[in-house]
């Protein structure tokens, strides 16, 4: 075990190292999800007018919703780095070295958590500077950042996968621009869905990123439902840990074809 964790820790530290190389793309995890909050904000703050929106300030609405389209979106593109490192040879080097092939896979699912928490904070504090509140306390907040990593968990495993199986950087783009606003706005990210049509209602039961939205609102508000939250979180960590072992036994397949 010691062993497992050591060689997982090495292995996320030299992909963290990689991507603080890459101001640029730093910066544009920061930014984007400025651009969604306040572009998004001001853009439906008036739905709240609509009767039986529920909310009384988008903003405060609104943020859940940034936060999960943020794990989504950030997420989704983790196979393009799985698919590079194995282009460039990188991955089949690893794979002659002693290094646990699980703290491989594992280090790729850390650094994406450790990316989509930075986001998390980053999109919390920009909404207190706009004037967003957050009765739900640490708490509620707390709920909302790990719903996000186990989003964010679901869809890395997935796209892990895909880079592995089709080995394009084409079909990931492909599949990445078919899923994100079909799912973000099959959900309640950005309005309530007691607006919805029934169909889509339908469809948003059964979408992880409203799964990720019920929980974090139950917990945020200021008489938080943790039921809803036990509920919701179960099925996300559910979906994460099925996803995880699908990418792991990819990876697998992959090793075999090497």
């Amino acid at each position: 075990m010691t062993t497992f964790v050591s060689h997982t820790f090495w292995m996320t530290n030299r992909r963290l190292k990689v991507l603080v190389k890459q101001p640029a793309f730093v910066l544009i995890l920061l930014v984007q999800p400025a651009i969604w909050l306040f572009l998004f904000g001001n853009l439906f703050r008036r739905v709240v007018e609509l009767p039986g929106f529920g909310a009384a300030s988008y903003l405060d609405y609104l943020i859940p919703g940034v936060v999960v389209m943020t794990a989504v979106s950030s997420n989704m593109w983790a196979g393009m780095g799985m698919l590079e490192e194995i282009e460039r040879g990188t991955m089949n080097r690893l794979l002659t070295t002693p290094v646990a092939r699980s703290a491989i896979m594992n280090a790729a699912v850390v650094e994406q958590a450790l990316s989509t928490t930075v986001q998390v904070v980053a999109i919390i504090l920009l909404g207190l500077v706009a004037g967003a509140e957050y009765p739900g306390g640490p708490a509620g907040l707390t709920v909302l950042t790990v719903a996000a990593i186990l989003l964010g968990t679901i869809f890395s495993a997935l796209s892990n996968t895909i880079g592995m199986l089709a080995r394009q950087r084409e079909t990931i783009i492909g599949i990445n621009s078919m899923l994100l606003l079909p799912l973000t706005f099959l959900s309640s990210a950005f309005m309530a869905e007691t607006l919805m049509p029934e169909w889509m209602r339908t469809v948003a039961a059964a979408n992880p990123v409203n799964w990720a939205l019920d929980a974090a609102r139950a917990a945020m508000s200021a008489d938080p439902e943790w039921g809803t939250v036990l509920i919701r979180g179960g099925w996300l960590l559910a979906a994460a840990v099925a996803m995880l072992l699908l990418s792991t036994r990819t990876f697998r397949a992959y090793q075999k074809s090497v």
